[in-house]
């Protein structure tokens, strides 16, 4: 697997998610998930409709059954994600078996390869230099959790890393590297 960044610029983020809502909803749904969960590439599109709509309304948290650990793993589904699953169902007609991103030509997801296209022509088209992949979503999620406040210990976890090294180094961030850290408890 080829190495990718994190996109550290929330300007560039912000661009990328108009790119994407012109296109799609989707699309858009597909970033805007990655960025705020982290949860692997392969495991969003696994996702049915069934995993984020309890039949009423949205859920809190995604559960993931994690293959490397063998155990079940809670993603937040924060304000970002919940406004935009709820744009996607207004626009859409799901059932609960649905694929979430569920492919234009059949039922079955979009590929690896289609979301890597997606994210990546999105982030050349908003000019953002640097190596863009499907793994640039879970990177970015960790690189401004770590940014905003969250503990290394927790980023590490959810990444199922060993060592607080590991997971700098994984978002590329120099260690002992003078970083501005924002702890914003907003109450």
């Amino acid at each position: 697997m080829e190495y990718v960044d994190p996109i550290k610029d929330i300007k560039s983020i912000n661009k990328i998610k108009e790119i994407l809502r012109q296109q799609s909803q989707r699309d858009l749904l597909l970033f805007v998930l990655g960025i705020n969960t982290g949860i692997r590439v392969s495991d969003l599109l696994s996702l049915k409709i069934s995993d984020v709509w309890d039949g009423k309304e949205i859920k809190e948290f995604i559960y993931l059954n994690d293959l490397n650990s063998d155990e079940n793993k809670a993603f937040y589904l924060n304000n970002s994600v919940k406004k935009e699953l709820k744009k996607y169902f207004t626009q859409h007609d799901f059932s609960e078996c649905d694929y979430l991103f569920k492919s234009k030509k059949n039922n079955q997801p979009i590929t690896r390869q289609q979301a890597y296209r997606i994210i990546n022509n999105a982030a050349k088209e908003a000019g953002i230099p640097g190596k863009i992949g499907t793994h640039t979503l879970r990177k970015t999620f960790g690189y401004h959790a770590y940014r905003k406040g969250i503990a290394i210990s927790i980023i590490m976890t959810i990444y199922n890393h060993h060592s607080s090294a590991e997971t700098l180094r994984y978002l590329g961030i120099e260690r002992g590297g003078k970083q501005l850290i924002k702890v914003d408890v907003n109450l």
